[in-house]
């Protein structure tokens, strides 16, 4: 036991799992802008089947305040991150609870034990699981929804993690661009230029769906791997995301550009589904599915969540011409807005592209550190 009755226990059996997976079920239950995963992704996220467990390693903790659920968090050691950026950082991740301090400090306090006692000298977080998944808390934007495969929290959040000590690590952006007749002009001329150097755009072939996803990875760890926080998608994680993705991927939005035959970038936007998730409540049954597929055909927003070029290709009008090729998939499909996630606060370049085209930035979230 902790102060005032604040009790945290570790995550051992497949019932404390579940209480794990549906606490913020409890803990949002009232709130407008909320959206329930699907209870059974979760459970195989929390699973051995999880291939980004095969370089990490995780602890799963519950709180309970006077007897019932107020919390929860995980402890994670990335080695990745570890070999790669030769960092003694440890993370923390799925973070939810009450507001209140003692509770969010315990749970705090037993992840940063753990990471100490791992040789870790930084607490990072929340990373659900790493960079390459949700991340950050929600600073700024708290009165729109929450596009797919992004984080909500209420904003008290950010006051636990302030008055428990934590930091600011880095902030992320979110860009919103309401669709218009066309892009800009300057835009189009420099996609022309572009294809008059060779540059070739294809939307993605379904039919080689797991191939297509190896040139995205290619594409990815090579574009992003000085960008702060990266861990490169290993082999395994590209066909996990493969099979997670492939059901809701529409080929005009996924587009990849290429030079001799070679790819050189790559952009994805995907419907965000969470419209769909929102009528399911987390529930997966003929009558959620039913509703899935009535729903599916209604999304009218998407994020634009996946776009990388090879550093040898940027400034060359790469980005030009498959954003001119993209936002054609995005008119046909008669979709009304697009969210451009996440942008690293310092990547100036790419928050200036944005806006050229006509995005404007919505929302907010934060990573936050503290030494141990």
């Amino acid at each position: 036991m902790t102060a005032e009755g604040i009790e945290v226990i570790e995550v051992k059996s497949k019932r404390d799992l579940d209480d794990f997976i549906k606490l913020p079920y409890l803990l949002y239950s009232k709130d407008p802008f909320y959206v329930p995963p699907l209870i059974k992704e979760m459970q195989g996220q929390f699973s051995d089947k999880n291939p980004f467990f095969l370089h990490a390693t995780a602890r799963y903790f519950l709180s309970r305040k006077d007897g019932k659920f107020a919390g929860r968090i995980i402890s994670i050691i990335n080695h990745s991150h570890i070999e790669l950026h030769n960092e003694k950082a440890g993370f923390f991740g799925f973070f939810e609870s009450v507001n209140n301090q003692e509770v969010a400090s315990a749970l705090l306090d037993k992840v940063s034990e753990i990471l100490k006692k791992e040789g870790m000298n930084i607490i990072r977080g929340p990373m659900n699981f790493s960079t390459n998944e949700e991340c950050g808390f929600l600073i700024e934007g708290f009165n729109k929804a929450p596009m797919l495969m992004t984080p909500y929290n209420p904003p008290y959040y950010n006051e636990l993690m302030q008055r428990y000590g934590m930091a600011k690590s880095k902030d992320l952006h979110a860009y919103i661009y309401d669709s218009q007749e066309e892009l800009p002009q300057k835009i189009l001329r420099v996609a022309e230029i572009a294809e008059k150097r060779g540059i070739r755009v294809r939307p993605i072939d379904k039919k080689k769906f797991d191939s297509e996803m190896r040139i995205f990875r290619d594409v990815y760890n090579s574009a992003w791997e000085k960008n702060w926080g990266f861990i490169p998608i290993t082999e395994e994680e590209t066909i996990h995301l493969a099979h997670m993705l492939k059901s809701i991927v529409v080929p005009e939005l996924t587009i990849i550009a290429e030079k001799d035959n070679e790819p050189v970038g790559f952009l994805g936007m995907l419907p965000d589904f969470n419209f769909v998730l929102k009528q399911m409540k987390g529930k997966l049954n003929p009558v959620t599915i039913a509703k899935a597929i009535y729903y599916s055909k209604k999304i009218k927003d998407l994020r634009l969540l996946l776009l990388g070029i090879k550093s040898e290709y940027r400034n060359k009008g790469v980005d030009a011409i498959l954003f001119r090729e993209g936002f054609k998939g995005v008119k046909k499909g008669g979709y009304k807005r697009v969210e451009f996630s996440w942008i690293l606060e310092d990547n100036i370049p790419t928050q200036r592209l944005v806006e050229m085209i006509g995005g404007r930035l919505y929302k907010k979230y934060r990573i936050y550190e503290k030494k141990l």
